[in-house]
């Protein structure tokens, strides 16, 4: 069964990550507590990683379901 995810936990799982980024940057956390934000931002990333594959997949699908089932590179000129 697939679990049904809230529209914003994917730009939560990034605000959450990069609060953790800022924390580990200040240097102002012990080693401990610096291991236990590394482990949650490896837990974000990785969720953050399904669901940017899972959106993608999602538009190969409306795509081919158009008939236009070639993906072009995105260019940002």
């Amino acid at each position: 069964m697939t679990r049904k995810k809230n529209p914003s936990q994917f730009e939560d799982a990034m605000q959450e990550l990069e609060k953790l980024v800022e924390l580990m940057e200040q240097g102002d956390i012990s080693l401990e507590e610096s291991l236990k934000a590394f482990e949650r931002g490896v837990k974000l990333t990785r969720a953050c990683q399904q669901a940017l594959q899972e959106a993608e997949q999602k538009v190969q699908i409306l795509l081919e379901q158009n008939g236009q089932s070639t993906l072009e590179p995105f260019t940002d000129e």
